[in-house]
């Protein structure tokens, strides 16, 4: 059982200046919780009991929101309101977190290598920070129970127009059914003519603990900065890694409209909240 995940938090959030100048990214608003929080419970409800953030120096706001706040917690019982951080409690006391940091703004797997004394010798979840799905099934899970049935490294898919290829890491292979692929390649954003598919790595991994040394041993790549998928290119060579097409719809919120249209898209899940929107939305688009 996989009981520990790893979530990358370190980067400055550049695409969301001036908003992520003080408040991280990964601690904007959708809806009534921050980012991170419904990334840290997608983790719980997969299993996990250990949440490693990595995080960066100026970002202690993510330390404070999965920390208990007991003058807070004080003041809303008096009022009759605790229900308010039930859950957000709930996952404090279910969790352990730990916070290795990133010094240096080295890519995404300098970020993981990170996390490597607090992984110690297990595989684990690695889930990106500033993305979230939507659907009955969540990532996490989806890759714990794949994880138990190939014992492998398993990366999270997501199929995607060929004039979109550039913009991910992406995934050659075979196909075993219609949703596993046994990976043989990773490509970093490949040119639509040289992509080996449009399959491509999706914010959500199960790695084993070989991809520590794979890191150490990669060189920076694309922008200067040491990549994952370049890292995952060496743990090819060591052991197999499979890939799964993940039946839940991925959000980003790296940039204010992609985080503008994941509120919305949650807020529509609300019947309630869909109502109150309802207006404002006919008075947006006839105007």
């Amino acid at each position: 059982m996989l009981t520990r995940c790893v979530i990358p938090a370190a980067g400055f959030g550049t695409r969301m200046l001036p908003a992520a100048k003080a408040v991280p990214k990964e601690l904007l608003p959708l809806l009534d919780k921050p980012v991170l929080q419904y990334v840290v419970e997608e983790a719980r409800h997969a299993g996990v009991t250990d949440a490693i953030i990595v995080t960066s120096p100026g970002k202690l706001a993510i330390e404070s929101h999965f920390s208990p706040h007991e003058a807070l917690d004080s003041k809303l019982r008096r009022s009759g309101r605790s229900e308010i951080l039930d859950s957000l409690n709930d996952l404090i006391r279910s969790i352990r977190f730990h916070y290795p940091q990133q010094l240096e703004q080295r890519g995404l797997g300098h970020a993981v290598l990170m996390a490597r004394q607090a992984v110690a010798d297990e595989p684990f979840l690695c889930l990106l920070g500033d993305t979230i799905f939507l659907g009955d099934l969540s990532p996490a899970q989806q890759l714990a129970d794949a994880y138990a049935r190939l014992g492998t490294s398993v990366i999270g898919l997501q199929e995607v127009s060929a004039e979109k290829v550039e913009r991910y890491g992406v995934v050659g292979g075979q196909m075993l059914d219609a949703t596993t692929i046994r990976i043989d390649r990773f490509v970093e954003k490949p040119k639509a003519s040289e992509s080996p598919s449009r399959l491509a790595i999706a914010a959500r991994y199960v790695l084993s603990p070989a991809i520590f040394q794979c890191i150490e041993q990669t060189l920076p790549g694309k922008g200067g900065e040491i990549q994952l998928t370049d890292a995952l290119q060496k743990l090819l060579e060591r052991e197999p890694v499979h890939g799964v097409v993940l039946r839940s719809a991925r959000c980003d919120i790296g940039n204010p409209i992609d985080w503008l249209k994941t509120n919305l898209l949650l807020a529509a899940r609300d019947p309630e909240m869909r109502e109150a929107l309802a207006d404002a939305a006919r008075a947006f688009l006839q105007a």
